[in-house]
């Protein structure tokens, strides 16, 4: 299931309470105050992460709560502190506050964090307020509470590439041939209820694509579910915009492209600027070659002609995209930004610091059928001598 917004509610650890406590030993008067520290609560931090697709892990629970702080004890013992909890959510995530709907940040790329929610401090004991002309206080502090707050998490994909066009002009298809990604296919309509993003491999690069559901007439005012799929093409840098030939519902494919600019500029004057490229499909149909030069006059720009069917123009419209691609990442790095990495192979992997057991290290790692501890002694020997 792709879920793209939730709303969930968090609420960070209460801190420890401090401990009021005299010290009560044989042989030793006036012990003194020997309370201990409360432990701190832990706080929710919020992570992306390569690899998490979707937010439906947080669409059946709204409730979050983080561990609290474990209270003073005497003998000066502080009480533990409450392990943070991580939630981890897709990269191009936006955390927006419930309450004011301001935005509290953006985790664009893999392994932004911060901490939402943090955790109330731990109280003090009395140890701490002992004193030349206070030699046995009973003071102590009770530990904090813990933040809480409502927020609502947004999922922007994070793509390349953006497949725009009417319903049914074959983006899905288009998506399958070229990459790993098996979306719903069907011949009618309104066939992908969400986005699809598939890896495209040209040769030794690649790049996201991301199936955009299908735009109708009206979305940038929010007729259908416009707002919900043009959210996914704002961080698009290239657009390309798929043209059916002959479409169903018997509607002309010049004015079909016209409105689908229309709709991309009313909901967002940038995305009406942004890079693309015009694509007409199915060219095993009749007609989609007069089609192609008809667009191509009326946009007074290159029209690719394609069939995802037949494999016809992909190689052609692969490299024209892959060089738009490569021209937008050198620009990003340039202008200081940071280019995503598309899976956890193109990142450095941090390994987890755990003892490995002795079969894995030291000299053993080396034996094998062929190499036994045996060869091991007889080797060093010769070398002695």
């Amino acid at each position: 299931m792709f879920v793209d917004r939730v709303q969930i509610e968090l609420h960070a650890g209460k801190g420890g309470d401090g401990c009021s406590s005299l010290r009560r030993e044989k042989y030793v008067p006036r012990g003194g105050p020997d309370g201990g520290d409360g432990g701190h609560g832990a706080s929710i931090i919020l992570e992306a992460r390569l690899g998490v697709n979707s937010l439906a892990a947080y669409a059946n629970r709204r409730l979050y709560r983080a561990p609290k702080g474990m209270p003073g004890q005497g003998a000066l013992r502080h009480g533990r502190a409450g392990r943070d909890q991580r939630l981890f959510v897709p990269p191009g995530t936006t955390v927006i506050d419930a309450d004011q709907g301001f935005v509290i940040k953006d985790l664009k790329h893999h392994g932004d964090q911060f901490v939402v929610a943090r955790g109330g401090k731990g109280g003090r004991g009395n140890a701490h307020f002992k004193s030349s002309t206070n030699r046995t206080p009973h003071e102590r502090t009770a530990g904090e509470p813990g933040e809480a707050r409502d927020v609502i998490l947004e999922l922007k994909s994070i793509a390349d590439v953006g497949l725009v066009g009417k319903p049914n002009a074959g983006k899905s298809t288009l998506l399958s041939r070229i990459s790993s990604a098996r979306p719903e296919i069907a011949d009618y309509p309104f066939t992908t209820k969400h986005p699809n993003l598939g890896i495209v491999d040209v040769g030794d690069r690649s790049f996201v694509l991301a199936d955009i559901p299908g735009l109708i007439e009206g979305a940038s005012a929010g007729v259908g579910l416009g707002h919900e799929f043009l959210r996914h093409v704002e961080r698009a840098g290239l657009l390309v915009h798929l043209v059916e030939p002959a479409p169903t519902d018997e509607t002309d494919p010049i004015e079909n492209y016209q409105s689908i600019r229309t709709e991309l500029s009313e909901y967002d004057q940038s995305l009406g600027e942004r890079d693309e490229i015009i694509v007409v499909t199915k060219s095993e149909l009749d007609g989609a070659r007069d089609v192609r030069d008809a667009l191509q006059t009326a946009s007074q720009r290159n029209v690719f002609l394609i069939s995802a069917m037949t494999g016809e123009g992909l190689d052609g419209l692969l490299s024209e995209i892959m060089k738009r691609v490569d021209q937008r990442r050198e620009e990003m790095i340039a202008a200081g930004e940071e280019v995503t990495a598309l899976r956890p192979t193109d990142r450095d992997v941090e390994m987890s610091h755990r003892r490995l057991p002795p079969h894995l290290a030291g000299p053993t790692t080396e034996l094998s059928n062929d190499l036994q501890a045996k060869d091991f002694e007889s080797s060093a020997a010769k070398e002695e001598s």
